[in-house]
């Protein structure tokens, strides 16, 4: 059983805190908060023994070996060296940092101080993804995929009256690709390697961050297309095409069902299974295997996806001029 906390008092803090319960691999001990009453409020809804308003006094804590991040995007790597330094495991939610600069000298303190650094990212640690992953010769030579995950965000409402949540501001290193869009991104690296070239066109908002837009990853003889957004919503499924079939999948995150239909016969065949509601169970139990048992190969490949999703997504910045506060 792993001692963990958490920095954060988001819903997504609260998904993460029950799927650890449910996985019976961590112990939820301390929690984190800039403010006094949000910090016990959390504490006590999940028996927490204990709770911090500073960072730097919780890191040094003997109670717990690692900590779960879901702060603002911009103060991630801040945050993840001072529990680094402090030999914890950390686990951040994604988008994990800003830039690869960031990311690397993150993992270079990971192992000087002999910890483990995780991006908290769940489609690919679920059986659906998998399945898909162990299924996909069935398509024969790939020839094209379309990934959407175009979902509307109540936030674009304040924004729309004159606010600016972190998700739609620089400040914060916000943006759809970032915040939405590395859902299929990842799914895209997991299933197909790192691409040979990369193209983005976003559609931009006055805060100097995409709101939408269309990712391209040209692969050898397939291009992959990726749509995402947070100022419109879709219910398109994500497909991938090849000769001989294709797969539907009904999402990105979580990857609930798959179907397979075979270019020829027109038949089709459900190949995915029934998973937990609570999906983040599956990363939680993929990141406690790793640490209890210094499973390095395991850890190596997710830290190579980390690296070739956030090296994307800084290339498509780029390309558009997108720049984080943190950056300047």
């Amino acid at each position: 059983m792993i001692n963990f906390a958490t920095v954060g008092t988001g819903w997504i803090t609260e998904s993460f805190i029950q799927a650890a319960s449910l996985s019976k691999q961590f112990h939820l001990v301390s929690v984190f908060s800039r403010t006094v009453e949000k910090a016990k409020k959390l504490a006590d809804q999940y028996n927490a023994s204990s709770f911090y308003t500073d960072i730097e006094e919780m890191a040094k804590s003997k109670e717990f070996e690692a900590v779960y991040i879901a702060s603002p995007n911009s103060v991630h790597f801040e945050q993840t060296l001072t529990f680094l330094k402090n030999k914890k495991h950390v686990i951040c939610e994604k988008p994990i940092f800003s830039n690869t600069a960031e990311l690397k000298e993150a993992y270079r303190t990971a192992e000087e101080n002999g910890v483990y650094l995780f991006e908290a990212i769940r489609n690919i640690h679920t059986p659906n993804f998998k399945i898909l992953k162990e299924k996909l010769h069935l398509a024969g030579k790939l020839r094209s995929t379309v990934l959407p995950y175009i979902q509307y965000s109540s936030r674009y409402d304040l924004f729309l009256q004159g606010e600016e949540p972190n998700i739609f501001s620089a400040k914060y290193s916000g943006g759809a690709l970032v915040d939405l869009g590395v859902y299929p991104l990842y799914l895209a690296v997991g299933l197909f390697g790192e691409p040979n070239k990369v193209s983005y066109h976003p559609v931009m908002l006055s805060s100097g961050v995409d709101g939408s837009g269309t990712l391209v990853l040209e692969y050898d003889e397939f291009v992959c297309t990726i749509l995402c957004s947070k100022i419109a919503h879709s219910v398109l499924p994500c497909e991938i095409h090849g000769e001989r079939g294709t797969f539907v999948l009904e999402d990105a995150a979580p990857i609930t069902e798959i179907k397979f239909i075979d270019s020829h016969t027109k038949e089709s065949q459900i190949l995915s299974v029934e998973q937990e509601d609570q999906n983040m169970i599956y990363e939680c139990i993929n990141i406690a295997d790793i640490i209890e048992t210094k499973n390095d190969e395991e850890y190596k490949r997710l830290k190579h996806y980390s690296e070739i999703v956030l090296q994307i997504t800084k290339e498509a910045r780029k390309q558009n001029n997108i720049i984080f506060e943190s950056e300047k």
